[in-house]
């Protein structure tokens, strides 16, 4: 699984399912945690489900993966077997999360 994040994350994820399938809502304390394990781009997140612009798309295989309309109009397919999406909000975070990382392994060499 890797790492504790990842099963925080995972964990958090399966909660919302849950409580959303039972309520048909999302309580004031799930937004949070959300917020805080997947930071600012989870409300950028839940406001393109909110605008009904990501799909769920099944495979007869079984594997899943998620279609999301972006703001430009472009289509982006986000698999659920790799943590990624080709949308260039992904890359600057990614690339924002990976620079911050090195910097914390630089400051504790030295």
């Amino acid at each position: 699984m890797g790492s504790p994040l990842l099963s925080v994350a995972e964990q958090l994820l399966r909660d919302l399912q849950r409580t959303y399938s039972e309520t048909k809502q999302i309580p004031d304390d799930l937004l949070i945690a959300l917020r805080f394990v997947f930071g600012p781009c989870a409300l950028q997140a839940l406001d393109l489900v909110d605008q009904r612009s990501v799909t769920c798309v099944s495979s007869p295989s079984g594997r899943d993966a998620f279609q999301v309309l972006g703001g430009s109009g472009r289509l982006y397919t986000c698999f659920t077997s790799c943590h990624y999406c080709p949308c260039p909000a992904f890359s600057f975070t990614a690339l924002r999360r990976n620079e911050s990382l090195m910097r914390e392994e630089e400051e504790s060499f030295t």
